[in-house]
């Protein structure tokens, strides 16, 4: 089968709402951490902005801009997509959040797109593990039949390789379409995958 037209299987949850994480399931394992992901509420906003933040002021990974303001964050995370979630920890701290939305307006709309992001402290422990799963269930159950990440930092080797980890190809390379703060111009991938509901 052709590359970028692979297709896998995605489990539905029973809700749509939850996905637990409890050390296992995860190409990497989750090391004793259990998350549960569920939509983002309002009150959410402070504690997903204070993950946000020194990711976006980082500038090695998304390409929006370093100054970015939290209004803006807000608009581009919550209120533009078709829905966003929190990942939170039995003692209810949230720990990471994603967004979904579709990738192109009109006859490539039943492809999504999504943005993840997982605290400093909660990386390497499953989180974003779980939340791709999760956005491939709700992709799912909002009718979208492959999910697209555009804009992919080649730098960002943890990311491809969790990707591609979850059934991602690199259908396509942009060179040195990203400006790096630390290595200059760099490649980007286009990476996807077509989804099938499991049977």
């Amino acid at each position: 089968m052709a590359q970028g037209r692979r297709r896998i299987r995605a489990e539905r949850d029973d809700h749509g709402l939850a996905h637990h994480c409890r050390g296992r399931g995860s190409p990497h394992g989750c090391r004793d951490m259990s998350v549960t992901i569920r939509t983002l509420r309002d009150a959410d906003w402070p504690a997903v902005w204070a993950i946000l933040e020194p990711i976006f002021r980082a500038g090695d990974s998304y390409s929006f801009a370093a100054d970015i303001t939290a209004a803006e964050a807000h608009r581009i995370w919550v209120e533009n997509p078709t829905a966003a979630y929190v990942a939170e920890t039995t003692t209810r701290r949230i720990v990471g959040s994603y967004y979904i939305q579709p990738n192109q307006p009109g006859q490539g709309a039943h492809v999504c797109n999504c943005g993840y992001a997982v605290a400093a402290a909660a990386r390497g422990r499953g989180v974003a593990s779980a939340m791709c799963r999760h956005s491939q269930q709700q992709a799912l159950a909002f009718g979208f039949r492959g999910m697209q990440y555009n804009f992919v930092a080649a730098t960002n080797a943890g990311a491809v390789r969790l990707w591609q980890q979850h059934g991602f190809d690199i259908v396509g390379t942009l060179p040195e379409a990203f400006r790096h703060p630390e290595q200059g111009y760099v490649d980007a991938y286009v990476m996807y995958k077509l989804l099938e509901p499991a049977s």
